[in-house]
């Protein structure tokens, strides 16, 4: 598919391209690294029960599902995308002060569904601005985007250490401070212009392509990777308050939170190395494998007697059950869908997960609220459920990559 020529000012790189964009992820990985792990300890801490607490965190999601891709969209007719980013970083800075008023169920829910709208799309516009660069000017994408996993280990470690002092209650203010921070490197943030091509999430693109991906090996493979991940519901959602009811500090719970960012990375890493011969297929049988390991092995490490070191040892197959299953369904996807269509195939990805995380985060509220840490137990089934759907579609694959 042929693309629209460069404007002239398109052509010029703009001045410090890598430095500002690497500014870009630094500061928004901040507040996702402080979210991820410590929202669910405030919103304990501010008296929701485990039901309510799986609510909050699980209407987002749903929603986050249809809006990112109308806004990505959106932002890809603006004048300039850095403009929407911008706007959308300021929104949601305004939107995040809302947890400071007093915390009723109603109004926590209604902020963090209103905060899911402007703040999901800030990654895939990041990542959109980024790969305009990579295209037009040949620059480094991994060599940007590092800074943002830097940013989030740092801020799991930083983040345990501070609520070790402050309590829970300082997970809004850390929030607050890093989407400014977030801001204020969005002002310096390269002028691109219209992209060329579809955003990877453009409903548009979607729509157009869908029908042909439409396959046997794409669905299974894309629905078992949105369940496999699934099944990680209840570790973002739970883990944290369970690792504090146990005794575990806030500072070693966000030493567990990095370790685990620590082995994804080092996944990443040594992946070529290790797997390069390896079937897509294969790599997410292992990946499907690891996740059911690592969903019996939690409840047995603090009663085994086992300890922290125990917790540090299943965070470590985070880098098999998340980082393989992130670079298979990539891997997937070059292999086997044409240029034109890749964004619709992101895009399609993107809805399996967004949908059976938030279905299963649902459900992990009642599950932890009835089974404490067994609630790990019912991750098995669905991790097993990923597996047998990753083997259908091993036995529709094709015979031959695609090629251009």
């Amino acid at each position: 598919m042929s693309l629209p020529p460069l404007s002239p000012e398109q052509l010029v790189k703009p001045a410090h391209f890598e430095l500002r964009m690497s500014l870009i992820f630094a500061t928004l990985f901040v507040s996702q690294g402080t979210h991820l792990p410590y929202f669910p300890l405030w919103l304990q801490a501010k008296g929701f029960h485990a039901e309510q607490i799986a609510v909050i965190l699980a209407a987002p999601m749903f929603l986050r599902v249809v809006t990112t891709p109308i806004l990505t969209a959106l932002a890809d007719r603006a004048k300039d995308r850095a403009n929407v980013y911008i706007a959308l970083v300021a929104a949601t800075i305004i939107i995040s002060a809302g947890y400071f008023l007093p915390a009723s169920y109603a109004g926590v829910l209604a902020v963090s569904l209103l905060l899911s709208i402007a703040w999901t799309p800030h990654s895939p516009m990041a990542d959109s601005l980024a790969l305009s660069g990579v295209r037009r000017f040949g620059s480094n994408y991994t060599a940007m985007r590092k800074w943002g996993s830097i940013s989030y280990f740092c801020t799991n470690v930083a983040g345990g250490f501070i609520l070790a002092a402050t309590g829970p209650q300082a997970v809004p203010v850390i929030i607050f401070v890093a989407l400014a921070a977030a801001l204020v490197a969005g002002l310096w943030a390269p002028r691109m212009g219209r992209p060329r091509k579809a955003s990877p999430l453009s409903a548009t693109d979607i729509q157009h392509s869908a029908p042909s991906l439409f396959n046997a090996y794409f669905l299974y493979f894309t629905l078992g990777v949105g369940i496999i991940t699934a099944s990680h519901a209840f570790l973002y959602g739970f883990v944290s308050i369970y690792w504090k009811s146990i005794g575990i500090s806030d500072s070693v719970v966000g030493l567990l939170w990095a370790w685990g960012v620590v082995s994804e990375v080092c996944m990443f890493l040594f992946f070529n190395r290790i797997f390069a011969s390896v079937s897509v297929a294969k790599v997410m049988v292992i990946a499907g494998i690891g996740s059911v390991v690592r969903w019996i092995a939690f409840p047995l490490i603090w009663p085994l007697g086992l300890g922290i070191a125990g917790f540090f040892g299943v965070q470590t197959l985070h880098a098999v059950s998340v980082a393989m299953v992130l670079i298979g369904l990539q891997k997937m996807i070059g292999e086997t869908v044409s240029e034109e269509r890749t964004g619709a195939a992101q895009g399609i990805a993107y809805f399996f997960n967004g949908f059976f995380m938030a279905a299963v985060t649902l459900a992990s509220g009642p599950l932890y609220d009835r089974l404490g840490v067994d609630g790990f137990l019912a991750m098995i089934p669905i991790a097993i459920v990923g597996l047998a759907l990753i083997g259908l579609a091993a036995r529709s694959a094709p015979q031959h990559p695609v090629r251009g």
